[in-house]
């Protein structure tokens, strides 16, 4: 078994796609409209499926916006720096809201940006060429 994706629902595909392709720099892997149930899929990642897990992004027509909820976490990221990719994020559009810097009570630093919904999503510093070799 493994992970495939993470559904989330979008209340604007477009300005969603734009954040996650533009500004976290995924790429558009598949995109499906489906008249018959008015809604429309969108599979965004970093690498293709059947190596990498990946986010559905989900938009029913009839939609503009959820209530996120409390269960829900975020979704974290691997960067090799965080003070850099918080800099890059914002002169891309998107929305620090931590600024990277050593978690609370540790070592590892991370930041958190927002989506277009108000998703958010964790990047935690890590050496990604070590743990690629």
């Amino acid at each position: 078994m493994r992970m495939l994706h993470t559904m989330l629902r979008v209340g604007n595909l477009e300005q969603s796609l734009k954040f996650y392709t533009e500004v976290l720099g995924m790429t558009l892997l598949r995109q499906r409209d489906y008249e018959e149930g008015r809604f429309s899929l969108a599979f965004v990642g970093y690498g293709d499926e059947q190596h990498h897990t990946v986010l559905e992004l989900t938009y029913n027509w009839d939609i503009s916006s959820y209530e996120l909820g409390t269960a829900y976490g975020h979704i974290a990221i691997a960067v090799d720096d965080a003070y850099q990719a918080c800099e890059e994020i914002k002169a891309r559009g998107g929305k620090v809201v931590r600024e990277a810097g050593p978690m609370k009570g540790g070592v590892t630093v991370i930041a958190f940006v927002e989506d277009p919904d108000g998703y958010k999503i964790e990047l935690i510093q890590q050496d990604l060429n070590a743990r690629n070799n």
